[in-house]
């Protein structure tokens, strides 16, 4: 019999071994397994197991040796995107140092458990992309160190608790395309000093904004209130928000007319769309138009039939006939003149190329699209060459028109000098041509089609000429004719910024230092928010990327490119290649326009056209791209043991896990004096730049502030 009892007993350890030899933290992690619905052989956690002694081995798991512990803690949790199907177990909150809890983009179901919120060093919840359901728990601020929460689409209902006020370390409060309705509480917003962003956009909230969200001082980014049901007026408070906030309060149902002052002075009318009862700037809304009533009735007063039935006497009447009849015939005299002016020009036209270039008082050139006669470009290796064709020819008419007054050349000068191929691409050829002068110059040419557009043409080339900026690329000058067709401009010597980050042969260099890279940022920020505020057409890029941003000697940046697609189009010259610019050594992407990865999401779809707001992503991944050192056209270089990311997702994936800084920036950045905290701000900027909704990016210009802002 007492053998039996130690039998039992010996039998009885051994089925609690797990128990007995896996750590806490591991029986708590094992209660997360435990709530999944997928089969254990099937399931992303099929390697927790329960035989081992610690789970730091485990998938998704991180641990820290803590002082005072044998074996290490878990302090975070990272299972997102893997299809897992359950509830959160309320033993999650045992993990007294769990820091990060990231389940996103799961099925997880249910609420959220009270008791997670006893695991009081948790700073980061990431539970967004799931079906959780009811209220958000008001001991949620128990949490004294939460920085990060976003809990967006999911459906969570309810009021929004008053006690959020109680989360002093709050940083990122992220709660949009949930069923959260009621007001907006008054008193949350003052206590909350280190939020930067605030999202409760498509959600059912009704009342008016509160107030108090204008002493939101640290707010950055944008204050999403859109798809929502709130009403009354705009609060004036909102201007004292920080100038770098963008405004979201789109499909509401607000009223009055928008303040210009402080913040709202720098929203774009996409800010305040669909509110029918809003007014003035910068929507297309009058508020006056209810003072035009009575102005129209001020000639109905009791003396108005009178004057009515006087009407106009004869004389008068008489009067306006004669001046009438002068008028018409000055414009006729008028139209004869040009025509006879323009007859005697066409018959006079020169077409030697004698006239010299951007004056006009030693001999005369043609107008656009008339009789010049000098055409003939053929592609070489190492120079271009022109010939004359006569008027009988049918073909080769054309003329070289300056932009830019002040720089002047003669006609053979440009057609006659030694040009040197810089490089080809489907957006044309690049040459470096050396004037008698010695200055050089670029000239791209284009193509041979697009004859029946020549105003067209011309019209756009003006418009792009317009743009005058230091870190814009000049263009000095054009060629047409039927034949031909050349774009002339500033030649930058220093080449561009792909070949400074990868090198002439796309391998990586790391020769570029911070204060270099920074630079390099803010003044091609500042070149794309010229282009975008403040050009004659608030141009749109529409392919901004490393090879699109040149460098002269000293490392200085200038945005080329602009307008160059349009261009293209119109000459019917289709690109079969992303690569190539004006004034510069091009940068040959093997990579068609559809899979560029600079572009932003919307721009890839077929037919959308490219907006600002594209630029803005684009420009965020250039900022990337100079911070870690990667290219998102190389995308094998940036893996993980589960796939290829491409580079925005692999910076944001990082962190979220709270990954360490130099794993995810170039190594020689940490080398500089307060880089580190330099870095940390732009990669910042980087990120706001690339999110997914464009409404919720930066105009250009409040991104070259920020930079700006970097490292003075």
């Amino acid at each position: 019999m007492k053998k039996l009892a130690l039998f039992l007993l010996f039998l009885l350890f051994q089925n609690l071994k797990p128990a007995f030899f896996i750590s806490p933290d591991g029986l708590s992690l094992l209660s997360l397994k435990s709530a999944v619905d997928q089969p254990s052989g099937q399931s992303a956690l099929a390697d927790w197991n329960e035989n081992d002694t610690t789970p730091c081995a485990w998938s998704g798991i991180s641990c820290m040796n803590i002082t005072g512990f044998p074996d290490p803690r878990v302090i975070g949790i990272a299972v997102s995107g893997k299809n897992l199907r359950g509830y959160i177990p309320s033993e999650l909150g045992t993990l007294s140092y769990l820091r990060r809890l990231n389940l996103h983009n799961n099925n997880f179901y249910g609420s959220i458990p009270d008791q997670l919120f006893n695991a009081t060093s948790l700073h980061s919840l990431f539970l967004y992309g799931n079906n959780l359901s009811g209220l958000l728990p008001p001991s949620i601020c128990n949490l004294p160190r939460l920085q990060n929460l976003d809990l967006s689409n999911n459906s969570l209902a309810g009021p929004l608790p008053e006690n959020l006020k109680n989360c002093k370390q709050l940083q990122r409060l992220i709660l949009t395309q949930n069923k959260f309705s009621g007001e907006i509480p008054d008193g949350i917003w003052p206590e909350l000093d280190n939020l930067v962003q605030l999202d409760l956009s498509s959600n059912e909230f009704n009342g008016s904004i509160p107030s108090t969200i204008g002493k939101l001082n640290s707010l950055s980014g944008a204050l999403n209130l859109s798809y929502n049901h709130l009403s009354g007026k705009l609060p004036k408070s909102l201007s004292d928000l920080p100038v770098t906030v963008s405004f979201d309060l789109r499909n509401n149902n607000l009223s009055g007319e928008i303040p210009e002052t402080g913040s709202f002075a720098n929203q774009g009318p996409t800010a305040f769309l669909n509110n029918p009862l809003l007014c003035g700037f910068p929507l297309q809304k009058s508020c006056k138009n209810s003072n035009i009533s009575p102005s129209r009735s001020q000639n109905s007063g009791p003396n108005s039939g009178e004057s009515q039935k006087k009407g106009l006497n004869p004389g008068l009447i008489i009067l306006i006939s004669a001046a009438d009849a002068a008028g018409v015939a000055l414009v006729g005299l008028i139209i004869v003149y040009i025509y006879w002016k323009k007859k005697d020009s066409s018959n006079s036209c020169s077409c030697t190329g004698k006239g010299e270039f951007g004056h006009n008082d030693t001999g005369k050139l043609c107008s656009l699209c008339s009789c010049a006669c000098i055409s003939g470009f053929r592609n070489e290796d190492s120079e271009f060459e022109y010939h004359e064709k006569g008027e009988g020819s049918g073909k080769g008419e054309g003329e070289l028109v300056a932009i830019d007054k002040g720089f002047s050349f003669e006609l053979d000068e440009l057609l006659r000098a030694s040009a040197y191929v810089q490089g080809k691409s489907g957006l044309g050829i690049v040459y470096k041509v050396l004037l008698g002068n010695g200055v050089p110059v670029a000239v791209r040419r284009l193509g041979e089609g697009g004859e029946q557009r020549c105003k067209e043409f011309a019209a756009e080339v003006q418009a792009i000429g317009k743009v005058k900026h230091p870190n814009v690329v000049k263009l000095r000058a054009y060629y047409w004719a039927p034949d031909e067709k050349l774009l002339i401009s500033d030649f930058i010597s220093g080449g561009n910024l792909a070949n400074a980050m990868r090198g002439r042969n796309g391998q990586s260099s790391t020769s570029l230092s911070w204060s270099t890279r920074l630079k390099i940022a803010k003044g091609a920020a500042r070149g794309l928010a010229y282009i975008h505020e403040c050009s004659p057409r608030k141009f749109v890029h529409g392919d901004v990327k490393p090879s699109n941003i040149l460098l002269d000697k000293e490392l200085q940046p200038y945005i080329s490119d602009l307008g160059l697609n349009r261009l293209v189009n119109i000459t019917g010259n289709n690109p079969d290649s992303s690569g190539g610019f004006i004034g510069g050594l091009p940068y040959k992407s093997k990579q068609t326009d559809r899979t560029n990865n600079y572009r932003a999401p919307e721009a890839r779809v077929p037919d959308n056209r490219p907006t600002q707001k594209c630029d803005v992503y684009s420009f965020g991944v250039v900022l990337l791209e100079l911070l870690t050192g990667k290219s998102p056209e190389l995308l094998p270089t940036i893996s993980t043991s589960t796939a290829v990311l491409d580079l925005v997702r692999w910076v944001r994936k990082g962190f979220e896990e709270e990954n360490p800084l130099p794993d995810m920036v170039d190594p020689v950045l940490l080398q500089e004096v307060h880089a580190k905290k330099e870095v940390l701000a732009v990669f910042h900027v980087a990120l706001a730049c690339t999110e997914a909704d464009p409404e919720i990016r930066p105009r250009m210009k409040t991104v070259s502030e920020n930079l700006e802002r970097i490292g003075t």
